[in-house]
């Protein structure tokens, strides 16, 4: 097993593989940039190191500076987390040649499943139901008119690299298409550096559900249950739960099936996520594979009690899975919201700053991956999410009344959050009847606006802004890649109010 891992991300996910870290007794190794110098992740683990300025090009995107930070300080292996370098096939292999572990799937596996055209060849090949469209790139527009007449309108047109959404176009006929490709192109180029795009068949109203796996070097796979995915905003999940409203125990197995059998074909190795659409006929298409943890991934680990950034690391350290398909059962119900730092009033625009109070909720059943503490300045230059709200119950209803409690007891000030909205989400009669289509927010949530203004969350931040600010007493360090700090977190009498 490792002695010490470095992680290579930040916020909620770098806490959240430390912690597991520090229960299998690894000691870690944080890396930052100038503007995370008392970001939390960079404090809780054991050693720290500055990789740069805030621009992620030089710090985060940055493989051999944190290639040399892992080895500067003994590292082992690194946990990428999700986002930044995670599912990149280059830091992988430069890894594998540096003599450090990267606890993830092999490159080339990486390479292949994030080429979408090649993943849905492989699955093809292997029986895997994708859903009708190309299995290749093509930059000809008469090429590609002649490929949606086949295929039928509407139309997905898709980057071959990527994800999130971007790159993605609905083209509902021929007289949209042109311009359709041209964006798609141009917004994939600027994303992933890629701008090679393809088209699929639109499904209309689909269900997003997702499988989790796990697959050891020595050829054994799992699969853990289904995460429902379909809460989505532009193409971004922000609610998801387990199990899926959309599932019969019949059609749950066959994914389940299926699911192995991608991982199985693609010739995967640590955790993934294969991720499928499905539709109204409870028929199910293949989507893509991420070879990476996800973001969602707790509600899967309060429903089957599976850790999974330990088997993570345990795959990655060589160890078989012990786990044995019958025995995984999943208890209850979890459901997770992503707490952002953005401005639902205002088409949930970024919203960095100071947090002048952050109050976080508890009681059973309920985790909160965090990332941010009161005082802390939110960076504009990064992903804004701040954490990830999680609640688990015996039955779906009960674990919306108790993320509604949750969310209720939730208090940030100081920054914008979608708190009350996500309150409304999960309390609106469509969702607690479980219909939930990736076009829930548009149909039912277009153009929201608070019920009402919350004036006690607005004193309390003023109030919290000037007398509760909290600052460490240890600066961060400005010097240079070699510079190693030990965290403020573990003498906390450093802290003052």
């Amino acid at each position: 097993m490792f002695k010490k891992i470095l992680i290579a991300n930040r916020g909620e996910i770098a806490v959240r593989v430390i912690a597991t870290c520090r229960e299998m007794g690894i000691a870690t190794v944080a890396v930052y940039s100038d503007v995370d110098a008392q970001a939390l992740h960079r404090l809780y683990a054991d050693e720290a190191v500055c990789i740069g300025r805030a621009d992620p090009s030089d710090s985060y995107l940055n493989g051999a500076k944190i290639i040399d930070a892992a080895k500067k300080t003994g590292a082992q292996a690194i946990h990428p987390g999700y986002g930044f370098l995670a599912e990149n096939a280059d830091f992988a292999q430069l890894c594998q040649d540096s003599g450090i572990v990267f606890i993830g799937p092999p490159a080339p596996v990486i390479r292949n499943l994030g080429d979408k055209t090649v993943a849905r060849q492989i699955m093809a090949d292997s029986g895997v139901p994708v859903i009708p469209g190309m299995n290749a790139p093509e930059s000809d527009f008469n090429k590609m008119a002649g490929q949606a007449e086949t295929i039928g309108y509407p139309v997905l047109v898709k980057a071959a690299a990527g994800g999130g959404g971007k790159g993605m176009r609905i083209v509902p006929d021929p007289t949209h298409l042109s311009e359709a490709l041209t964006a798609a192109s141009g917004e994939a180029a600027a994303a992933f550096g890629n701008g090679a795009i393809y088209l699929e068949k639109y499904i209309a109203r689909p269900r997003h559900v997702e499988i989790q796996v796990l697959a050891d070097r020595f050829g054994h796979t799992v699969h853990l249950g289904e995460r429902e995915c379909s809460i989505q905003r532009r193409h971004q999940k922000i609610i998801e739960e387990t199990p899926s409203t959309a599932l019969t125990p019949d059609l749950r197995e066959a994914m389940g099936r299926a699911a192995v059998q991608a991982a199985e074909a693609a010739g995967y190795v640590n955790a993934g996520t294969v991720e499928f659409l499905v539709d109204e006929q409870k028929n199910f298409y293949f989507l893509e594979v991420n070879t990476r943890l996800q973001v969602e991934h707790p509600i899967t680990e309060l429903v089957t009690g599976i850790d999974l950034v330990r088997r993570q690391i345990e795959i990655a350290a060589g160890e078989k899975l012990d786990l044995v398909q019958k025995d995984i059962q999943a208890r209850g119900h979890a459901i997770e919201c992503r707490i952002y730092a953005e401005d639902p009033e205002n088409d949930f625009m970024p919203s960095p700053g100071r947090i002048a109070l952050l109050e976080e909720p508890r009681g059973p059943g309920i985790r909160n991956d965090c990332g941010v503490y009161a005082g802390f300045t939110v960076p504009v230059e990064y992903d804004p999410i701040l954490s990830k709200l999680v609640v688990h119950a015996g039955t779906r209803q009960a674990a919306i009344d108790r993320m509604k409690k949750a969310l209720s007891d939730y208090r940030i000030a100081g920054i914008r959050t979608p708190i009350s909205f996500l309150m409304e989400v999960v309390d609106s009669a469509p969702f607690r009847n479980g219909e939930t289509f990736t076009d829930f927010l548009d149909t039912h949530f277009s153009g929201w606006k608070p019920a009402l203004v919350d004036s006690t969350l607005a004193a309390l931040a003023f109030i919290a802004h000037n007398m509760w600010a909290r600052t460490p007493a240890v600066a961060g360090p400005d010097a240079g890649l070699a510079d190693t700090v030990p965290s403020p977190w573990q003498t906390l009498g450093h802290w003052r109010l």
